[in-house]
């Protein structure tokens, strides 16, 4: 699954979902330079994804203990009451959590990934294991979609989209760019941000303050988008940064070849 292209507009779904949490959010604005270094965080998160999925036990382990400790470092203030919490508080790190893991499930599913209901589950089961290297009890952690399901039920009503949540908003839709850039911006960038934006459930147009799409269109949308980037040959696509599947099988040697259009068979 983390080989396939939708996973670049399944990535900017999680950062719209997750800016919605206002503790969550609110940490990142207080501990991060995103708006000046957009391309660096969106390359180090895909690096830390690359490492767990196509990496080694011990890189990942790795990865893992630098994330850890880089969170162990770092507070925010609550906005409404001027408390400080620490950015790793346990429910700050399963929403950010799941938040990204059913992004990515959504989005290949919704756009013709072909995963069964159980493979499905099973998908959510295994990423239990990403969870306990960002310093998630395990158990704590969603392992199937009814449980997903509950998890957002019972969060939602903690989720709100205030002044943090719009800028974030705002800067996917038109993130600062070199101005040789722009155009390729709006024909480019702006279609993968409107596209994870539509693909948002229902409840997140309503707290963005924008009319929900019709779920059939977006459906179609995603399907054609999936199409048009799994046309293009995977080994021109892996040449991409950061490169994890390239390493991977020069690693382990071409048997062990991602073939995920064969998962469903």
């Amino acid at each position: 699954m983390h080989g396939d292209p939708m996973m670049w507009v399944a990535g900017v779904r999680a950062l719209y979902l997750q800016a919605l949490h206002p503790l969550a959010v609110r940490a990142v604005m207080q501990n991060s330079d995103f708006r000046r270094d957009a391309w660096g965080r969106l390359m180090r998160t895909a690096n830390f994804v690359g490492t767990t999925t196509y990496g080694t036990t011990e890189a990942a382990e790795r990865a893992g203990a630098r994330v850890r400790k880089i969170h162990a470092m770092l507070s925010a203030t609550d906005p409404a009451t001027g408390r400080a919490y620490a950015v790793d508080a346990p429910d700050l790190l399963l929403w950010v959590h799941c938040a990204e893991i059913d992004s990515y499930l959504h989005v290949l599913r919704r756009s013709g990934y072909p995963l069964t209901d159980a493979q499905a589950d099973r998908y959510l089961a295994e990423h239990r294991v990403s969870a306990r290297l960002v310093g998630l009890d395990p158990a704590e952690v969603p392992a199937n979609r009814a449980e997903m399901a509950a998890y957002f039920t019972e969060v939602r009503p903690r989720l709100a989209a205030g002044a943090d949540a719009l800028a974030v908003d705002d800067f996917l839709l038109r993130p600062p760019t070199h101005p040789l850039l722009v155009p390729a911006r709006e024909v480019l960038w702006r279609r993968v941000a409107q596209l994870a934006y539509a693909s948002l459930p229902p409840y997140a147009h309503e707290l963005y303050g924008r009319p929900a799409p019709a779920p059939t269109a977006v459906t179609r949308r995603l399907r054609a988008t999936g199409a048009v980037l799994r046309g293009i040959p995977a080994r021109l696509r892996w040449q991409l940064p950061p490169k994890h599947i390239l390493r991977a099988t020069a690693r382990l040697g071409p048997g062990a070849r991602p073939a995920p259009y064969k998962v469903g068979r």
